[in-house]
């Protein structure tokens, strides 16, 4: 697991989120130091991160770590820019992997938020059960992940 950077330690609301958030992803996504190919063929590299990806390029375990700590920060802000309603670190720290893996957009269009927004949070979370397929095809690390985010959202 990556250690809890100073970005996440300046972080502002939702901080203990991610520091949740950073163990959570860690482990769903591996680390890899190489820009490689994920499962939908997206350039991918350290912990499941797309923007800025190279081909050929190498990132140190610390460049990594760091990487994945700003982002999630962003990620929380993408969060805190749909869903306005106190969390519970263990919910927002879900919601904030789940936007992490499928984008800010998406998530901000998806069931998980609309339900979320009308006071349905055993639906809210239910509904991040559908986010496991990749083209239209079921992935059983997706469909792990979202079970183990769907837990921490009802937390």
């Amino acid at each position: 697991m990556p250690p809890v950077s100073d970005n996440v330690k300046r972080g502002a609301k939702g901080a203990g989120a991610i520091a949740i958030a950073l163990a959570l992803v860690a482990a769903a996504e591996g680390l890899v130091t190489s820009t490689y190919p994920d499962v939908g063929g997206v350039p991918t590299y350290c912990y499941g991160e797309t923007k800025g990806a190279e081909w050929g390029k190498t990132y140190t375990k610390e460049q990594c770590d760091e990487k994945l700590a700003a982002r999630l920060v962003e990620f929380n802000e993408g969060v805190n820019s749909c869903v306005t309603a106190d969390l519970p670190d263990t919910r927002r720290a879900a919601l904030v992997s789940l936007a992490y893996n499928i984008g800010v957009p998406a998530f901000c269009r998806s069931t998980v938020v609309r339900k979320l927004k009308a006071g349905d949070v055993q639906g809210g979370c239910d509904a991040m059960l559908m986010w496991n397929k990749v083209n239209g095809v079921v992935w059983r690390g997706l469909t792990n992940r979202r079970q183990k985010e769907r837990s921490l959202c009802l937390a």
